[in-house]
């Protein structure tokens, strides 16, 4: 499961969240966790992402938890993991809570009326889907309606320059139609759109890790297909306005109206404050850039591993 906490008031970039996907309890120690937690809760961010399966539970306790060890969206264990998190956390509810991918083995009623439950209780305020299709989603809200149940309110799909197709074209029809919101992960697709590795992968770094073997196949077939010469334009691109390119690709998210936040990673303290500082260059993406960027990106073939 995918849970949010709301944190610190008097918002500075209510545009950006965090999240520690690949980097706490695996990639980095403690101690870049806590200084990176910090950046970002001093920064003003207060959307905070974390999730039982990142790192087999270790990012969880590197947050203040014990490992958990179920898995699926049954009600067994939709409701038993939000109460483990709850107590891994130390807080009393959790603003937004996430189904993270669809489980085939449990009827989506199943699924929306444990949500429900745990919203009537008072653990979870609003609950949302995490790389679920348009039809599921939709089965999900009808569901709802049907039973007199909570419906999802929000969806948490992988967006980037590179990875554009659900969010732009498959879940269009459902942000005005039912109003979902989106909180976006992976704006510069783990570290392929910064150029860090375009012509060897770093010992180390995040492409280097044995269990994220499936980043390493997607970037090696995005390279087969011509992706580094697009990356050395987009970084063309970013110089024009003072930016670099982590910090274009993040803004071009945040550019999309139907992205509601941005979910930022880092694997340091110095490589955050770079990410936060992507919002001063959001005004600079004007018509002319944007369209200066599509036709960069108009060779670049969507690869999902």
């Amino acid at each position: 499961m995918l849970y949010r906490r709301l944190g610190k008031s008097g918002l500075k970039v209510s545009a950006l969240s965090f999240g520690s996907w690949v980097t706490f309890g695996d990639q980095v120690n403690n101690a870049v966790a806590e200084s990176c937690l910090k950046t970002a809760y001093d920064a003003g961010i207060n959307f905070f992402d974390n999730a039982e399966g990142y790192a087999s539970g270790q990012s969880e306790e590197v947050w203040g938890g014990d490992k958990p060890n179920q898995t699926g969206l049954c009600r067994k264990h939709v409701i038993e993991a939000c109460n483990a998190a709850l107590k891994r956390l130390r807080v009393d509810y959790l603003d937004l809570y996430y189904c993270h991918r669809p489980d085939p083995e449990t009827p989506i009623e199943e699924t929306v009326r444990a949500m429900d439950t745990l919203i009537q209780q008072g653990k979870v305020l609003y609950w949302g889907t995490s790389e679920w299709s348009a039809a599921e989603i939709m089965e999900a809200y009808s569901v709802a309606r049907q039973y007199g149940l909570t419906p999802p309110t929000m969806e948490q799909p992988r967006y980037n320059m590179i990875h554009r197709e659900r969010v732009e074209n498959e879940l269009a029809r459902l942000y005005d139609t039912i109003g979902l919101g989106t909180t976006t992960f992976s704006p510069v697709s783990a570290g392929m759109l910064t150029g860090r590795y375009n012509e060897e992968i770093p010992a180390n770094s995040r492409l280097s890790i044995e269990r994220l073997s499936f980043l390493r196949e997607r970037w090696e077939r995005l390279k087969e297909n011509g992706i580094v010469p697009v990356i050395e334009t987009l970084e063309s691109i970013a110089q024009k306005i003072g930016a670099n390119l982590p910090q274009l690709a993040i803004a071009w998210c945040l550019k999309n109206e139907k992205v509601s936040s941005v979910i930022l990673g880092a694997s340091k303290q110095e490589q955050l404050v770079n990410n936060l500082a992507s919002l001063e260059f959001l005004d600079s993406l004007d018509e002319e850039l944007m369209d200066e960027i599509n036709v960069a990106l108009s060779t670049v073939k969507e690869i999902d591993v």
